[in-house]
C-alpha cells in the first residue's frame, strides 16, 4: 500500500495511491472516523487493524473520496515525526575516505521542521555556502522500539519511503572546531588528559529548513521484500549523479534499527534515513560537485518500489540577518 499525507483545498489530509492519477482519501472512506484518526502517526500507530480498514474499503471507494494527484500539495509521509535520525558514512565507497572511524553505526539528528514534500522546493540561501544533495532510503518505525535484537528488528518497521538528505558542506566548514577535549585520566581522576579532536555539530549543515525532502509516498513494509537490495538513482538538472544501490550500505536496515535502538527509544512515526547512495554513474560526476548554490534544479530521487521524489530549487537571495546585538563585535570577543 501506497501511502500520502497531503493538503486539499486549505485541509491536511491522509490518503492511499490508488494509481498515478488518483488518491483515495482516507478521512471520507465510510466508517474511518470510528477507526482511523485523520493523521499519518496515528494510521502507523494503529497499525495493522487501521491498514486492514483501508485496504477492505479503498478498492471500491465512493466517488467524494477519490480525488485527483495533480489538485493536491504532497506533503512529506510523516510530516511532523517525533524525530529524524541519518546514518552517517553508511556507503561502503565512503570507507577508503575514512581515517579512522567507529565499528557500528553512527547517528546524527534532523530537526521535523526541515522537512519538504514531494515537488516542494528547497530553498538555498548565499550564506549558506556549498550544498549538495544525499540520495538515501529511508524507514518508517511502526511500533515503540527500545533495546531489539537485529533478528527481531524488522518486525517494528511500519514501511519505507525516499529520503534526500540535503547537506551543506559550507556550513560544516564554518562550524569546524580544532580544540582539546578533556577526559578524565584513567589512572587518576583528579588529573584532565587533552585530547586533539576536529568536530562539527550538524544542526546547521543537516538541519536547515527544506533540507529533508521525504516521499512521493510511504509504502508499506509488506511491499518492499528485501530493503538491503534496492536500486537508487539520483539527477540534478537531467543530469545523472549517482547509480548506486542499498546493497552497498555498511549496514543493514535491521542493524541499523537494532543499534539504534541500545540508545534511543523508537517510536511510531520515527524516521531513519539508512545513508547515502553516491556512487556515481559511469563518466559522471558525483553528487559532491552538484552545488545546488551553481548547479539548476530539479533534483530527483529514485528508489526501486518507492517512486521518484522530485524537489525544485529556489535561491533565497537576501544576507544573513543582524543575529548579533547593536554594539557587539563576536569577533573581536575573548573565549
Amino acid at each position: 500500500m501506497q501511502l500520502v499525507s497531503f493538503n486539499h483545498k486549505g485541509t491536511d489530509r491522509i490518503g492511499m495511491r490508488r494509481n498515478d492519477t488518483e488518491i483515495v482519501a482516507i478521512n471520507d472512506l465510510p466508517g474511518t472516523d470510528a477507526t482511523v484518526t485523520p493523521t499519518m502517526i496515528d494510521l502507523i500507530t494503529q497499525g495493522s487493524a487501521a491498514l486492514a480498514h483501508v485496504r477492505a474499503r479503498a478498492d471500491n471507494p465512493d466517488p467524494e473520496a477519490v480525488i485527483a494527484s495533480g489538485e493536491i500539495t504532497w506533503q512529506p509521509p510523516v510530516p511532523r515525526p517525533g524525530k529524524i535520525v541519518g546514518v552517517a558514512m553508511n556507503n561502503s565507497a565512503s570507507n577508503a575516505r575514512k581515517i579512522s572511524a567507529p565499528d557500528h553505526p553512527a547517528f546524527f539528528l534532523k530537526p521535523p521542521s526541515c522537512l519538504i514534500g514531494h515537488e516542494a522546493a528547497i530553498r538555498i540561501r548565499p550564506y549558506y555556502g556549498s550544498v549538495h544533495p544525499e540520495p538515501e532510503l529511508a524507514v518508517i518505525i511502526g511500533k515503540t522500539t527500545r533495546g531489539v535484537d537485529a533478528v527481531d528488528a524488522m518486525e517494528k518497521v511500519f514501511g519505507y519511503t525516499i529520503f534526500n538528505d540535503i547537506t551543506g558542506n559550507g556550513m560544516r566548514a564554518d562550524d569546524l572546531f580544532h580544540y582539546w577535549a578533556l577526559y578524565a585520566n584513567e589512572k587518576d581522576p583528579d588529573k584532565l588528559d587533552r585530547r586533539e579532536q576536529h568536530l562539527s555539530y550538524a544542526a546547521r549543515y543537516k538541519g536547515s529548513d527544506t533540507f529533508g525532502c521525504m516521499g512521493p509516498w510511504l509504502v508499506t513494509a509488506d511491499e518492499i521484500s528485501d530493503p538491503d537490495n534496492l536500486d537508487v538513482h539520483c539527477s540534478v538538472g537531467g543530469e545523472s549523479i549517482a547509480e548506486d544501490s542499498t546493497r552497498y550500505y555498511n549496514y543493514k536496515v535491521a542493524e541499523i534499527i537494532s543499534y539504534l535502538s541500545q540508545f534511543q527509544t523508537l517510536l511510531p512515526g520515527d524516521i531513519i534515513s539508512c545513508g547515502t547512495a553516491f556512487k556515481p554513474s559511469p563518466g559522471r560526476k558525483s553528487i559532491h560537485h552538484a552545488n545546488l548554490q551553481k548547479v539548476p534544479g530539479p533534483v530527483s530521487v529514485s528508489i526501486a518500489g518507492l517512486g521518484t521524489l522530485i524537489n525544485s530549487v529556489e535561491i533565497d537571495d537576501r544576507p544573513i540577518g543582524q543575529w548579533h546585538l547593536p554594539g557587539k563585535n563576536p569577533a573581536n570577543e575573548e573565549s
